[in-house]
């Protein structure tokens, strides 16, 4: 939905927003969250995957994390699905997500560093 601006206040906030999205989507940071958007990704579901880790890393403050798009990693029967790459290197592929399961990867491995194990990627 779309604010109007009827304020400096409301120019304002548009623009902590736009720099908080921004902050998001770049840098070095400790965590990288990587939502795959390939085809087969995107009739799967990658879209409400990507908003609904945008909202819930903006909600929660999450400013260790990079959030990015690629293409498809080559699990399609996995998708949705998104690759997290902790600051040690490690890469955790979760698959078959939905709403619900973002929320709870976010809470559990992005917040905590507790991997979801139940999520993974079944190879």
């Amino acid at each position: 939905m779309i604010k109007k601006i009827t304020s400096p206040q409301d120019l304002k906030d548009l623009k902590a927003k736009a720099l908080a999205d921004i902050d998001l989507r770049s840098g070095p940071k400790d965590m990288r969250v990587t939502v795959h958007m390939g085809t087969c990704g995107i009739a799967a579901g990658a879209r409400d995957v990507l908003l609904t880790l945008v909202a819930e890393l903006r909600g929660a403050s999450a400013a260790n994390v990079t959030l990015q798009q690629a293409g498809c990693a080559g699990l399609c029967d996995q998708e949705p699905m998104l690759s997290l790459t902790d600051k040690a290197g490690s890469v955790y592929r979760y698959g078959k997500l939905d709403k619900k399961k973002v929320r709870k990867i976010v809470a559990e491995h992005v917040l905590r560093g507790v991997p979801v194990e139940e999520f993974l990627c079944k190879a």
